[in-house]
């Protein structure tokens, strides 16, 4: 048994945490904060866990919590898991950080985060937790940096044809769809109820945060530099990722064939399903799992790829149990189910 803590408890992503934890068989929560008016029972900023996380939700005290956690979650907003992850790591503490601060070079994330990075000496040990990619990693890791969700929904529907070197790593085009949560849980007109409902839009087209991300790990891949065109887009929903990947195929390869080469390349995988020829997943059918569902599709010499997952559990929270199972020797899939 481990005691796990999660700072930023009251955070969508957060939020998501403890309830998969505390269905979990390995983990004991000791210790939860987040930045609030009063400290008080978890249960009673959330009654739905009244009976099972009772426990205070504190001021933020990494000082304090590192006394008495063996691992930590930090569901943070970007530029400020930087500043107390030393605070963990000093302790011999492992750290899940659900923030970008270490998912990128720091110069590259100052230029797209507009912030100087304040724990450079840190990002190199970072390991990037897409465990369909980085599982050996992720065992010895000490400080993971989970993925952003848009990233993991493209980065999966992409991974398995560059690795077969079967497209043109320039005709990468991904068409993003996610729901509000995405955003996280603050105060913003832009996501209120009466401009989001009966709405729908394109925004940060090519120059979303996430996109340096997406061609740092798929440039990995490939081995050599790739940038692809990236396109997120707000639809009036609470949770899901839906994205649609157009590939140019430098390889002859039908429907079929590219099914097969999906299905070889993620078997074993537990989280990852392939849809037979001829079906493609839907939002419905991943909300409130950690599968990640794509569908494929070949029109004379163009893949499509439809990747779909719930932004707040493979995008986020899922995916950092999912990082923590591996890290600690549990099941891959324990809690998760």
């Amino acid at each position: 048994m481990i005691k796990v803590g999660v700072v930023g408890a009251t955070g969508y992503a957060g939020e998501e945490v403890i309830k998969i934890l505390v269905n979990h068989k390995g983990v004991k929560i000791t210790e939860l904060s987040a930045v609030i008016d009063k400290e008080e029972p978890f249960s009673s900023i959330f009654p739905a866990f009244k009976g099972k996380v009772d426990i205070i939700c504190k001021k933020p005290n990494p000082e304090e919590m590192a006394k008495n956690v063996d691992l930590v979650f930090l569901g943070l907003p970007h530029r400020i898991s930087m500043e107390i992850v030393p605070v963990f790591l000093k302790a011999k503490k492992r750290v899940i950080d659900l923030s970008a601060d270490y998912r990128l070079p720091a110069d590259t994330y100052k230029t797209w985060y507009g912030a100087e990075h304040k724990d450079k000496a840190n990002i190199p040990i970072a390991v990037y937790g897409l465990p369909e990619l980085y599982s050996d990693k992720v065992k010895k890791a000490e400080l993971i940096a989970n993925p952003g969700c848009y990233p993991t929904s493209v980065i999966l529907g992409v991974a398995p044809m560059l690795k077969e070197k079967a497209i043109d790593v320039s005709s990468i085009i991904a068409d993003s769809k996610s729901g509000a949560t995405g955003a996280g849980r603050k105060p913003d007109l832009a996501l209120s109820f009466c401009e989001i409902n009966e709405n729908l839009k394109a925004y940060k087209v090519n120059e979303h945060q996430h996109k340096p991300e997406i061609n740092k790990i798929l440039s990995d891949i490939a081995g050599k530099e790739l940038d692809i065109v990236f396109t997120p887009h707000l639809v009036p929903m609470n949770r899901g990722i839906l994205s649609t990947i157009y590939m140019k195929l430098v390889k002859g390869l039908d429907t079929k064939g590219a099914v097969e080469i999906y299905k070889n390349f993620y078997k074993g995988k537990p989280f990852v399903r392939i849809s037979d020829e001829g079906k493609l997943p839907m939002i419905r059918d991943i909300v409130g799992s950690n599968y990640c569902d794509i569908g494929l599709k070949v029109t004379g010499n163009t893949l499509i790829a439809v990747s779909c997952i719930d932004n707040l559990k493979k995008g986020a929270a899922g995916q950092a149990v999912q990082n923590m199972n591996i890290m600690c020797g549990f099941d891959e899939t324990e809690g998760l189910g």
